[in-house]
């Protein structure tokens, strides 16, 4: 006779408060600094999401310093946040990510992870694919893996103890040429990270009756 194991252990139930607990935070006290050590741990726990044919094409600006958040507060329309929190990590696309397929595959090979001849025909595969794709095509590839990175980082944040707001509304034209960034790389999005000032509020979420269905969409 199988004995049933409960449903929560301790570890599931203190990943289900990380999500139950992260909130949209845009007052933040200035006064703590997150170490670039943390922030580097964090990016490395975060670059273990997901991405399409493992090509990991996001890439972090960290705007920490007081000077730079300056510049940045009028491009972000004038958001408190990005002066008051402790960074913040504009999350990028890279468009030209299949160049690091070589890199990544010879990294699986070295750790055992593939055959020398598997990652050889995956780089060979990914390169002439990316190669002929059109722009749009790679657009939304980089924004869906860049929304996955982006989510994944702010859950390790609360996990760590730091409070984050994903933001879209900043001006991506002048950021680019504000920190002098190249067309190769698209703008996601700007995250602001550091400790809550004040929490965030809690919000509502439609029912999972209103946004799941079952093997076929309702009529509408």
């Amino acid at each position: 006779m199988s004995v049933s194991q409960p449903s929560t252990t301790t570890e599931h139930q203190f990943f289900f408060d990380v999500i139950l607990e992260r909130r949209s935070v845009r007052s933040y006290d200035p006064q703590i600094k997150i170490s670039r050590e943390e922030l580097t741990e964090m990016l490395r726990q975060a670059t273990l999401a997901p991405s399409a044919a493992n090509l990991q094409p996001w890439r972090f600006l960290v705007i920490d310093t007081p000077e730079l958040k300056q510049k940045l507060l009028p491009i972000a329309f004038n958001q408190q946040q990005v002066v008051e929190a402790s960074a913040v990590i504009a999350v990028l696309g890279d468009l030209e990510c299949y160049k690091w397929a070589e890199k990544i595959y010879g990294m699986e090979v070295d750790a055992d992870f593939m055959p020398t001849e598997t990652a050889k025909s995956f780089v060979e595969r990914y390169t002439v694919m990316y190669s002929n794709m059109s722009s749009e095509a790679i657009h939304q590839k980089v924004y869906t893996d860049g929304g996955l990175v982006s989510m994944q980082l702010m859950l390790v944040a609360r996990a760590k103890g730091y409070d984050t707001v994903p933001m879209g509304g900043y001006d991506k034209q002048k950021f680019m040429e504000a920190f002098r960034i190249s067309e190769r790389y698209v703008p996601i999005m700007l995250i602001a990270i550091g400790k809550a000032m004040k929490s965030g509020h809690p919000t509502v979420r439609l029912a999972v009756d209103d946004v799941a269905f079952f093997n076929e969409m309702p009529e509408e």
